[in-house]
């Protein structure tokens, strides 16, 4: 048969475990976090120890727990029913891992990416969107100047996740806008490189326990050997340049998988409620109003969890995504998290709008799968192109390994 929607064994253990964690160590904390703006690091080395940020599926050859695509969605779902804003956190290293499995060099895998899983906890950023450059992912005005033995970067990154408080950084700079695409470079710097700095932290309306704030880069230093993509001869070894905006329509299913369990929190708590709470003497879950919403609730879900698997296994076997079906998934799934959560807030009518019960804080996240790694209407751009045969996909690569942490505008593919 060619179709098995059952999961494995390590699959079901890697579900229950993450469940487990998010129920026991994610909600009890996740209001304080949400509340205070607060970074959860307890909760983040409590990960790290169990394997469940974004080391789970780094490579095991650097450190990290080599799960599959669609087994690491499966845990991204289960955190995020804990709540997104302390898994976004958990999960924060995974651009930056990304992207240097994807371009680096096998000496930066081993050292940045060993930096990453090593037991004590190290965290990763990725630097693409700037103040003036979001969906236009390739109209970067920070600057990578060529001087002896390095570069020299200027200019600032915003909407960092993690930024100004990772050890590795991953930002992306154009070394000749002449060239275009092709003048992109990607560089990892470490905490405490002199000329690099946290900018203004951002005050947002939902994922409020994960760091956000700008890189600011002051004729900052970095040596030959930290651009990605190339060895010390000076020759490129990966997909380079652009290598992250490749990647894009790859790691799109796991902010499909974050948004997907958001909404599944949503309608839980919904149903739930509807049970216990009577009107016109009955529950009013017995009500069509109500029955018909939930319905409508719990069918979107699982049409989100068909599109995002269907992604991931079709990024980890490599085949190519000839419909933007990455794009299709994270589109589906953070419109749906926002129409779930909106729902949910009116079936608990007036208690929904107040912070005693969570649905508030799950619509207030919710809001951001719209918006980063690719506007709804990016997404929609990407797929129409496809579509219309005006893009030719290539197949994804199986060894990239993403993850959600991602920038509030994010590139388009």
């Amino acid at each position: 048969m060619g179709i098995d929607f059952s999961l494995t064994r390590e699959q079901e253990e890697i579900r229950g475990l993450a469940h487990e964690f998010a129920e026991k160590e994610m909600r009890p904390v996740a209001e304080r976090y949400d509340e205070n703006e607060e970074t959860p690091w307890d909760v983040m080395r409590k990960a790290h120890a169990l394997g469940l940020d974004a080391t789970a599926s780094f490579p095991e050859q650097y450190g990290g727990g080599g799960i599959d695509l669609v087994t690491n969605l499966i845990r991204e779902e289960e955190l995020s029913w804990g709540d997104a804003g302390i898994a976004v956190s958990i999960g924060a290293s995974g651009l930056a891992g990304t992207a240097i499995i994807a371009m680096g060099t096998e000496e930066q895998k081993q050292k940045y990416i060993g930096m990453l899983t090593a037991p004590d906890l190290k965290i990763g950023a990725m630097g693409l969107t700037e103040p003036n450059s979001g969906s236009d992912s390739l109209a970067l005005e920070t600057t990578a100047t060529k001087v002896d033995g390095g570069y020299v970067l200027n200019g600032t990154k915003q909407f960092c996740t993690n930024g100004g408080i990772a050890d590795v950084q991953v930002a992306f700079a154009t070394t000749d806008k002449s060239l275009g695409p092709a003048g992109v470079a990607g560089f990892v710097i470490e905490k405490g490189t002199p000329g690099m700095r946290q900018g203004r932290k951002e005050r947002k309306l939902g994922v409020r326990a994960s760091h956000t704030a700008q890189v600011i880069f002051e004729d900052c230093f970095i040596p030959d050997d930290q651009r990605l993509g190339y060895n010390k001869s000076g020759e490129e070894t990966g997909p380079g340049r652009v290598g992250a905006m490749i990647m894009l329509e790859v790691t799109r299913p796991m902010v499909a998988a974050g948004a997907l369990g958001i909404a599944r929190a949503a309608f839980e708590f919904a149903r739930d409620y509807s049970l216990q709470r009577v009107a016109f003497g009955k529950p009013i879950a017995k009500h069509e109003a109500i029955a018909f919403k939930l319905a409508d609730m719990a069918t979107e879900i699982d049409a989100a969890r068909l599109l995002t698997w269907r992604a991931g296994w079709m990024a980890m076997n490599g085949v190519p995504l000839s419909r933007g079906e990455g794009s299709m998934a994270k589109l589906f799934a953070g419109d749906m998290a926002m129409r779930v959560t909106v729902d949910a807030v009116q079936i608990l009518g007036g208690y929904g709008y107040i912070k005693d019960y969570p649905v508030e804080r799950f619509m207030r996240d919710a809001k951001i799968y719209q918006i980063w790694e690719g506007t709804a209407e990016i997404q929609r751009l990407v797929i129409s192109r496809y579509v219309l045969g005006e893009r030719t996909a290539t197949a994804a690569r199986p060894q990239v390994v993403p993850d959600t942490a991602s920038e509030p505008v994010a590139a388009a593919s």
